[in-house]
C-alpha cells in the first residue's frame, strides 16, 4: 500500500513540474513575437517563399482590407510569385498585448508595388495574431484594415 502511495504521489509530483515546465516553454516574449514579425517581413519583401511558409502557422489566414480572405497557400504562393511586386515597405509596431502563448500585435503597415499588372499604395493597419505551441512561434492570422482617406495617422 505504501509503494502505491509513494507512486501515486510521486507521478504528481512531477505531473506538475512538467506542467510548470509546458507553461514556460509556451510563455510567449515580446522578442519572439518581433523576431517573427521580422522574419515574416523580411521573407515577403525579399520573395522568399520559403521564408514566409516558415512562419505562418498551419492554420494561418489573413483577412484583406477588401473583406476577403487568402488562406495560407495562396499567401505562401503569391510571396514568391512574379505577379506580386513589392517596391517599398515598412512596417510599425504600434502595440503588443501578450497572454501566455498568444499575442495580438497592432501594426501600420505601408507598401507600395504592384499585383497582377495594378499599381498599389497601402496604408494599413494590422493586427497580427501570434501563438506559441510547443516552443515554436508562427502567426496565426493577420487582419488588415486601409487607412487612406479616414484621418488615422
Amino acid at each position: 500500500m505504501k509503494k502505491i502511495f509513494y507512486f501515486i504521489l510521486v507521478t504528481a509530483i512531477s505531473g506538475c513540474f512538467n506542467i510548470g515546465k509546458k507553461q514556460a516553454i509556451d510563455s510567449l516574449t515580446k522578442e519572439e513575437v518581433y523576431a517573427t514579425i521580422n522574419a515574416f517581413d523580411r521573407a515577403w519583401e525579399s520573395k522568399n517563399a520559403l521564408g514566409v511558409d516558415a512562419v505562418l502557422s498551419p492554420a494561418y489566414i489573413y483577412f484583406t482590407p477588401s473583406g476577403n480572405t487568402f488562406i495560407r497557400d495562396s499567401i505562401v504562393a503569391t510571396a514568391g510569385a512574379s505577379l506580386y511586386r513589392l517596391s517599398n515597405a515598412e512596417r510599425i509596431i504600434i502595440d503588443t498585448r501578450i497572454d501566455g502563448n498568444m499575442a495580438v500585435v497592432n501594426t501600420r503597415w505601408i507598401g507600395m508595388g504592384d499585383y497582377r499588372g495594378v499599381a498599389f499604395n497601402d496604408d494599413q493597419r494590422c493586427s497580427i495574431n501570434i501563438i506559441k505551441k510547443d516552443g515554436t512561434v508562427k502567426i496565426l492570422s493577420e487582419h488588415c484594415t486601409e487607412l487612406k482617406n479616414n484621418g488615422f495617422k
